[in-house]
């Protein structure tokens, strides 16, 4: 199979090339920005499976660096889906959305002085959640998943579009919540932390990369996907996760909360299921929130 990829030098894209070694695979060279250079590389290499990982991804910047969010995570992705429309042979365009894409959901009702009150520890947001993007991250990506479905009806475009859970395992990046918690454990006994009240839940790189390799290896299964979430089901109060972490480290230092600037639109609760994906491809995760971080401490600690 013929596979190009974007993002190949992120996180996950740098898991998940390696596995991909039995097929052709090319890695996009140009800016997703720039429309004709796009086709150009495209309609060269004439994909099967287009795997879109490119994106900004950090959250928080999104609220301050609206503008570049849009053109780089919306206006990319339609390059790269209007360059795929001639391609003589074409499978599949897999898109690596977020459950961000929920945003906003009753539970923010319970939102009390930032607190989430008697939070429903059991809720799980599944494919009829509503998307209620409240991020501009979120947005674009929601504004994504929508062109791939109108690519769909217009030219018959292929498409299935992974709503990513907070993917954790990374061994040289601590901006994201888990890396973040885990060095600064095991540099200092002073960690700076943002909100402790939101309840998130996690899975491990091994696990989404296994995920991957199955949607490739079942294009016509998971083309009935469309957008779809991959849980798994384990959300956890910040507080608590960094408690938890504390506890595997034997750090005894002070934590100080709320040390960066408020976020618009906060979201208190982000929780899924993988019930649909599971019932299709038969894949589910199988590393445990515990095993995981002590994989990823094990990294730090290296």
């Amino acid at each position: 199979m013929k596979i190009l990829l974007t993002g190949g030098s992120g996180f996950i894209g740098k898991y998940l090339t390696p596995k991909l070694s039995q097929h052709e695979v090319y890695h996009l060279k140009s800016d997703l920005r720039d429309y004709d250079k796009v086709k150009e590389e495209v309609l060269a290499f004439q994909p099967n499976v287009v795997i879109h990982l490119a994106a900004r991804t950090e959250v928080e910047s999104s609220f301050y660096e609206q503008i570049t969010f849009s053109e780089v995570n919306y206006v990319g992705s339609v390059n790269l889906i209007e360059s795929c429309k001639e391609i003589q042979d074409f499978q599949l365009f897999l898109f690596a959305s977020t459950m961000e894409t929920y945003g906003w959901q009753p539970v923010s009702d319970l939102v009390r002085d930032n607190i989430l009150i008697h939070p429903p520890e059991a809720w799980a947001f599944d494919e009829t959640t509503p998307q209620n993007a409240n991020a501009p991250y979120a947005v674009a990506k929601i504004a994504v998943e929508k062109y791939l479905e109108y690519a769909a009806r217009a030219y018959g475009l292929p498409w299935c579009a992974m709503r990513t859970t907070n993917c954790y395992g990374r061994w040289d990046n601590a901006f994201f919540v888990t890396e973040s918690i885990i060095s600064q454990m095991v540099k200092s006994d002073i960690v700076n932390l943002g909100y402790a009240e939101p309840y998130r839940n996690f899975i491990f790189i091994d696990d989404l990369i296994n995920l991957y390799l199955e949607l490739i290896k079942n294009v016509e299964a998971a083309r009935t996907l469309g957008g779809f979430t991959i849980g798994p089901n384990n959300p956890i109060k910040m507080r608590d996760y960094a408690d938890w972490i504390a506890q595997k480290l034997d750090w005894t230092g002070k934590i100080n909360w709320n040390t960066r600037p408020y976020r618009p639109g906060e979201i208190f609760y982000l929780s899924s299921t993988n019930d649909k994906v599971t019932s299709i491809l038969g894949w589910k995760p199988e590393t445990s929130l515990d095993e995981g971080l002590d994989t990823t401490i094990d990294l730090w600690k290296k």
